[in-house]
């Protein structure tokens, strides 16, 4: 099993400072900071995507990413009571034979 490494806020905005005002190149960077350059540009489309609200602290979604959280959460609910209903029809119609 692979050794995943977590990274702060801070770290990122300084790799991609070094892209960006240095000049250095994704490649460059995650070679000599030992990223993968996927990570990092995962990070880039994170920074275009939510600006200054990038990267935020476990447990502090962004707003998007809440309502991803509330409609899995509906949809769970939803697929029970489906099931359930499945159930009490199939009783129901034995019930009637």
């Amino acid at each position: 099993m692979g050794n995943t490494r977590s990274y702060d806020k801070d770290f990122k905005k300084e790799v991609l400072r070094l892209i960006n005002e240095a000049g250095k190149s994704v490649a460059e960077v995650g070679k000599e900071l030992d990223i993968p350059a996927t990570t990092i540009h995962g990070w880039i489309k994170q920074a275009k995507k939510h600006k200054d609200d990038a990267f935020p602290s476990k447990g502090n979604l962004h707003e998007s990413d809440v309502e991803i959280v509330k409609l899995r959460k509906g949809n769970a609910e939803l697929k029970m009571e489906l099931e359930i209903l499945k159930k009490a029809t199939a009783i129901f119609i034995k019930d009637q034979r």
